[in-house]
């Protein structure tokens, strides 16, 4: 069986790496260069760098910053934000990122993924999905959770799985930055519906929370933000405990 990874994220707004709960209220958490190269010689699996405010301008500095990041890392890392055709893709793997992460643009230009899975490879394309439970279902929302879309949460990732994306990142709204869990129950009918892997997002606040999302969710990674930026849980001593807990990570 695959090792499970763990996954710190760094959304970045004006060179800095911020954390909210529910996508509002950012605080500052910190270097993104310097934070990147703590998790990686602290036993990261990989990192996601996100560009939450990917204006014109941004994308040059996020760009800069991504070289900065591949030149002080020695693990896999994807970026995220302001990707919205072929020539922004290369740019980034040209700075020195492993791969890229879609979301808004996904969704308003589906066919972007074959493109990228054409070009560039199926293991370079990562499709980010923002969802919230709505008395319809789990539907899919654009721009950093602003805008809700017509696109539901288990329809849409099987699409995406179908057109080429290598991974599916689902965050769930809901749980972002509240500390109470991961969104398990959708989490497992992804993992069981797709071919892919599936990265879990949104919620983590204790170690048993990975051990959960590993087990309960199905999940074959788990991200989290501010637990790793602001110390509350070590990379070395989660995996010591999921190792202790039967899941394998590693080390």
């Amino acid at each position: 069986m695959l090792a499970k990874r763990i996954i710190p994220c760094l959304d970045i707004k004006d060179g800095q790496t911020v954390k909210g709960t529910n996508f509002v209220n950012l605080r500052q958490a910190g270097d993104p260069v310097e934070l990147g190269r703590t998790y990686s010689e602290q036993g990261a699996d990989e990192l996601v760098y996100l560009d939450i405010t990917a204006s014109h301008e941004g994308r040059k500095t996020f760009t800069d910053l991504v070289k900065r990041v591949a030149a002080n890392i020695s693990i896999p890392f994807t970026v995220g934000g302001g990707i919205h055709e072929l020539k922004d893709v290369d740019r980034l793997l040209s700075a020195g990122a492993d791969k890229v992460s879609i979301n808004s643009s996904a969704i308003k230009n589906p066919s972007l993924i074959d493109e990228i899975a054409k070009h560039f490879g199926s293991q370079v394309c990562v499709v980010a999905i923002d969802a919230k439970q709505t008395p319809q279902g789990w539907k899919c929302y654009l721009n950093g959770g602003r805008v809700e879309t017509d696109k539901y949460l288990f329809e849409w990732a099987k699409e995406a799985n179908e057109r080429g994306a290598g991974e599916i990142l689902f965050t769930s709204m809901d749980h972002d930055g509240v500390k109470t869990g991961y969104a398990n129950k959708a989490l497992a009918t992804l993992s069981d519906s797709l071919s892919i892997p599936v990265i879990a997002s949104g919620g983590a606040g204790a170690m048993e929370h990975f051990r959960d999302t590993f087990i309960e969710g199905k999940a074959d990674a788990a991200l989290a933000a501010s637990v790793f930026h602001f110390g509350e849980i070590k990379i070395p001593e989660l995996k010591l405990y999921l190792c202790e807990q039967g899941i394998n990570v590693r080390r």
